[in-house]
């Protein structure tokens, strides 16, 4: 049994009951197999692949908070600790009834890897809790940020573990965590990214997930005799990524035709209306049968939808596996040429095969979404230098990122005698980093 195979059924073993981990570790060893099998040696003796697959450490703990009603409320918090030998944990905060720990180690093991594909100084790391903001008043927010910071401040720090924003963690939840940590420690640190501008936080770090996606995107299409102008796109989710991918793409000179959220879907083939999407989804917190309500052109759907519209380019950039085996056939049947994933593992394994089987240039969200992460180690350096850079030195810097990440990931599938798989690509690229750290470091 070859040494990945080893590891594999180990994981599986030890992991049975988180689904989400296990897809996510095996989709990675799969592609690692070339880069493994030539330095089998080495990686066995120095267990990397087993120190690879568990946690540094994990932390789950209690959130205890009173509701507008005066009834305690409790969830459940996590943290996992994935990885650091490249630079402090760095990862996200969700906050979405749905987190549980398989979920938590699958996003922590994704982002050693797309952190390491960005060339800064970040390690893996993720957390959340259960909690769900929707429907809750900005004071029942605040309490439940507050507690979770009281347990989750034991164990970071600006050059230990950062956390940021992600589903369900926006500015207002990051500005209550701030000041409870701030409260607690008595310390003034980039400890938390996606801050709000006033107190540390970066320009361009909103829009930098959805911008870092089309810049790869585009780069994808130049490096393939293709421009994104004319291009009809479809966009899934409505949030943060979702927004600014669209904002990017018809800025570039596409048109995006559609959206989505948890409850249905838009298609509007005059192009999506940013300024109303983000009217009803940042402002009104609303659902999408108001963006419908508001323009004649769109029309709204209930459930699922978004990929059987014709188009040249899709974005998934709502949730992990979102885009489905028959999702991915009917893309092929329309035509669409590229597939770039705006969110954590939106593609099923099955569907990503039929994709490159079929032709679609296939690019996976380690790659495609590290925008967020490598504008989050912007603003951890801004933080530490006590500077504030302009918004276009920024997104200068983010698109600078972008385009080596394409190249990085191209050149390693092109290494392993994969040309256009970039999923393999961008395994390999940030693997390799990572394990020759870990070697240089000795068994810690």
């Amino acid at each position: 049994m070859s040494y990945v195979d080893e590891v594999l059924k180990r994981v599986k073993e030890k992991n049975a009951s988180e689904p989400e981990f296990l897809q996510a570790v095996e989709e990675v060893l799969d592609s690692l197999r070339p880069v493994i099998d030539a330095n089998e040696e080495t990686y066995r003796r120095e267990a990397i692949l087993e120190r690879l697959t568990e946690p540094d450490r994990q932390f789950k703990f209690r959130v205890p908070w009173v509701d507008d009603k005066g009834q305690v409320q409790v969830n459940t918090g996590y943290r996992i600790q994935f990885n650091n030998s490249i630079g402090p944990y760095k990862g996200g905060l969700r906050l979405h009834p749905s987190v549980n720990t398989g979920i938590i180690k699958f996003l922590g093991f994704e982002q050693i890897f797309k952190n390491s594909l960005t060339g800064l100084p970040i390690g893996g790391g993720k957390g959340g809790a259960d909690f769900d903001p929707k429907g809750k008043s900005d004071r029942e927010v605040m309490a439940f940020c507050q507690s979770f910071m009281t347990e989750l401040c034991k164990y970071i720090g600006a050059d230990v573990d950062v956390p940021a924003g992600d589903i369900g963690t926006g500015a207002r939840e990051i500005g209550y965590m701030f000041g409870q940590y701030k409260k607690i420690k008595s310390t003034y640190e980039g400890v938390l990214t996606g801050k709000g501008l006033t107190y540390g936080g970066s320009l361009a770090r909103t829009e930098a997930t959805g911008y870092g996606l089309l810049y790869i995107t585009q780069e994808l299409m130049k490096c393939h005799g293709e421009s994104m102008e004319g291009k009809t796109v479809v966009i899934s989710g409505a949030g943060n990524v979702a927004i600014y991918a669209t904002q990017k793409a018809q800025q570039m000179g596409a048109k995006v035709v559609t959206c989505s959220d948890s409850t249905g879907w838009i298609y509007d083939p005059e192009g999506i209306d940013v300024e109303l999407l983000k009217e009803v989804k940042e402002v009104k917190r609303a659902r999408l049968t108001e963006y419908a309500a508001a323009r004649k052109s769109a029309e709204y759907h209930e459930g699922r939808g978004v990929w059987s519209v014709k188009c040249d380019i899709a974005l998934p950039c709502a949730t992990q596996n979102e885009l489905l085996l028959d999702d991915a056939k009917a893309l092929v049947a329309n035509g669409c040429k590229a597939v770039c994933e705006g969110a954590n593992m939106p593609t099923t394994i099955d569907a990503t095969k039929y994709l490159q089987e079929n032709g679609v240039w296939f690019i996976g969200g380690k790659a495609a979404n590290a925008g967020g992460v490598a504008t989050s180690a912007l603003e951890m350096t801004q933080n530490s230098e006590r500077l504030s850079w302009t918004f276009e030195e920024v997104d200068s810097k983010l698109q600078q990122i972008m385009v080596n990440i394409y190249h990085n990931i191209d050149d390693a599938a092109k290494r392993y005698g994969q040309e256009g798989n970039y999923v393999m690509g961008a395994n390999i690229a940030g693997f390799e980093k990572v394990a020759n750290a870990m070697i240089a470091q000795g068994v810690v």
